[in-house]
């Protein structure tokens, strides 16, 4: 025998020897040639040897219903193969009735002659009689499901008639005698939307590509009504070649589950106010147009927008009436883009329209200016009309960026860019902005570890008696010199502390040294000796935390309350948060000073500053900056001091340059004055050496 003949024949009889069910080689006048170890068990016999012998024709000797080996012949004949045949068996030594699933194939030579057939035996008794268990137990099965509410369903495939229990008929509202008996009735009532799934489902069991029949639709009522039901189901009875003859199933009523199904969906993805697309929803739209974008090769706009004010409305309307603001907002903002258009909720204030399918960019400032001119349109929500306006950023798909989240990052940082820029307007995405958001996220990130590093430093600026030329105030300021970007200015950094929540620690820390400086130099140079401290209204959203804990270094400094000052902007007076107000009053009970910075740049009015009790008010310096004789600007100085002074307010003047400068202020009667004239702002130990000098 050939080398490779030979190997063959091993692997062969490896692989014939070792399989786990019956394989058998036998001649085309049915005598048994070859019978692995597990053809032999089956038969009921020892050896290989021993089978051969008493097998002369297995085919005659083998089916209980002899017609079986026509038919199995006939295949293999027709065919070339018999894949699946299930039948009833003797076990061929015993007698013993088995069932057996065949496989088997016809070997031919070159001239297509047959040299012999090959197959395998597979013992099946156990599966067999376990659904023959499976069908005796259906009734009883049937009826359990009956009590439980779900509707029985019996489907005689081969004769195409389906048989409902009472209950199923009942869940859809008809009679013993309203449906035709047969399944495409029941097919011809499922909601269009879900049949295609439901015949895929049905279809993928039936073909024993699934383990049962799972499937949930909309099934028409006879009143009409559409009910949802869990249809389950499982062939039972299968013939001889495999094809599924009985299947039987339920369909359970799931309206409710749907319905709050539905419900949560909607609760999850709507904004339940103005009931838009909330921003989940929008990210969903948004990278579907997107997606679209790139096959049809278009581009979208995304608007960010922002109403300006609306904090003021909320305030003064309450929460209900900034509730109905909002609404109709969400309503004007709707009427002015496209049915194809998303409008969406972000939270808060903020809304964000998908302008799609584009083709020129003036589709995007038409839409644009009409949302501006709606929302600037005046709100009747009360007695009063109330008025704000919108600031808007806009960025582009694809030019701008390549994910959802590039544009939903650069349409906010236009939206920045555009309020910035003094509201009520639109700005577009650009590189430069992109710039400025990554070295405020760097800045951010550096802020981090300076304090532990020692890289801020408080200076301070002298603030000058101008009647006498006397120094017993200073107001301190915090400066960072960064390990790479060198000395960095407070309005690059302050803010994004502020917004990140770092201003709180730094702010309790200037406190510290300002207070540690100001017992050096109250022992010092006077012991009227005052520092002033900014706070940024960050701090005062902390309730009581950070003026406890200044009173408490100011204790164990052994220094009287009113040795420092608390400087504030105009803006925090308006906050109506109870914490500010708490925390204003909690500083002026302690004794601690209160100074209002940038006085007549905001929206001060007497009524603030008599319900909060202001020590001191800081002039802005571009008040200052344009003081002359006759000048709009020192009338407006001289307003101030006079109200000021009647309230009993020290006044301070901000930016002071020029000797004429100060001339004017003395003249209007400015009690005290800081600026480059006398001083810039220094390092404690110059502060001492300023100090000592003699001044004019």
């Amino acid at each position: 025998m050939p080398a490779a003949t030979q190997a063959q024949a091993v692997d062969f009889s490896t692989l014939f020897d070792f399989l786990p069910i019956g394989a058998y080689r036998s001649s085309p006048d049915g005598r048994q040639i070859r019978a692995n170890p597990a053809q032999v068990q089956l038969n009921g016999y020892t050896h290989e040897a021993e089978l051969i012998a008493a097998m002369q024709d297995i085919a005659r000797q083998w089916y209980v219903e002899p017609s079986r080996r026509t038919v199995f012949r006939d295949l293999l004949e027709r065919q070339g193969y018999v894949r699946g045949f299930v039948s009833e068996v003797y076990r061929h030594k015993t007698g013993e009735r088995i069932w057996v699933s065949e496989n088997a194939h016809v070997v031919r030579d070159a001239a297509g002659h047959i040299l012999f057939y090959e197959g395998t035996v597979e013992d099946i008794t156990e599966r067999v009689r376990a659904e023959a268990e499976l069908r005796r137990r259906d009734e009883i099965w049937k009826l359990a499901l009956e009590s439980t509410g779900d509707g029985v369903w019996d489907w005689n495939l081969a004769e195409g008639v389906a048989r409902m229990s009472r209950r199923c008929l009942e869940m859809y509202g008809f009679g013993a005698h309203d449906l035709r008996p047969t399944p495409h009735a029941m097919d011809q009532r499922t909601h269009p939307d879900d049949k295609a799934r439901m015949l895929h489902d049905r279809r993928a069991h039936l073909e024993g590509h699934a383990p049962s029949y799972v499937n949930e639709h909309r099934v028409l009522c006879a009143d009409g009504s559409w009910k949802w039901v869990l249809a389950r189901g499982m062939v039972i009875s299968r013939d001889a070649h495999g094809k599924p003859l009985r299947m039987v199933g339920t369909h359970t009523d799931i309206t409710q589950r749907k319905e709050a199904e539905a419900l949560i969906w909607h609760q999850a993805n709507f904004d339940a106010l103005t009931g838009l697309p909330n921003r989940r929803m929008l990210r969903d739209r948004l990278g579907q147009h997107m997606l679209r974008c790139d096959r049809e090769r278009l581009q979208l706009a995304l608007l960010f927008i922002d109403l300006d004010h609306f904090k003021a409305v909320n305030d003064t309307l309450g929460h209900e009436g900034g509730d109905r603001l909002l609404v109709e907002a969400a309503q004007r903002i709707s009427r002015c883009v496209r049915a194809s258009d998303t409008v969406a909720r972000m939270g808060g204030d903020e809304f964000t329209v998908v302008l799609p399918e584009l083709r020129e960019v003036r589709e995007v400032e038409r839409i644009v200016q009409a949302i501006l001119r709606e929302l600037a349109r005046a709100f009747h929500l009360g007695d009063e009309p109330a008025f704000v306006s919108a600031s808007i950023g806009i960025t582009f798909y694809p030019g701008d960026g390549q994910t959802v989240d590039d544009l939903l990052r650069q349409a906010d940082q236009a939206l920045y860019a555009a309020k910035d820029g003094g509201r009520n307007r639109f700005g577009y995405f650009t590189p430069a902005l992109q710039e400025g958001a990554q070295l405020r996220a760097r800045v951010a990130n550096d802020l981090h570890g300076a304090l532990s590093a020692r890289q801020f430093s408080v200076e301070y600026q002298p603030i000058v008696a101008l009647a006498s030329g006397e120094v017993h105030m200073a107001e301190a300021l915090l400066r960072w010199r960064h390990p790479q970007r060198g000395r960095m200015a407070p309005m690059d950094f302050v803010p994004i502390a502020e917004a990140n929540g770092m201003i709180i620690q730094i702010g309790e820390w200037v406190f510290g040294e300002a207070a540690r400086q100001t017992q050096r130099w109250r022992a010092q140079f006077d012991p009227r000796f005052q520092i002033s401290v900014n706070k940024s209204p960050v701090q005062f959203h902390r309730a009581d935390e950070d003026h406890a804990q200044w009173l408490r270094e100011l204790a164990a400094l052994r220094l009287p309350r009113h040795a420092l000052t608390v400087e504030i902007t105009e803006s925090l007076l308006l906050d109506p948060s109870p914490n500010v107000a708490e925390h204003l009053l909690a500083l002026r009970q302690a004794g601690i000073g209160v100074s209002l910075d940038d006085f007549g740049t905001g929206y001060s009015s007497l009524a603030y500053l008599q319900r909060y009790d202001i020590d001191f008010i800081k002039i802005d310096k571009s008040f200052v900056a344009g003081l002359a004789p006759g000048s709009n600007d020192l009338a407006l100085c001289k307003a101030m001091i006079v109200m000021a002074h009647q309230l009993g307010i020290a006044v301070i003047a901000e930016g002071v340059e020029t000797l004429a400068q100060r001339a004017l202020l003395l003249e209007a009667g400015c009690d005290y004055a800081q600026g480059y004239l006398f001083a810039q702002a220094m390092p404690a130990e110059q502060f001492e050496d300023w100090f000592r000098q003699p001044r004019a």
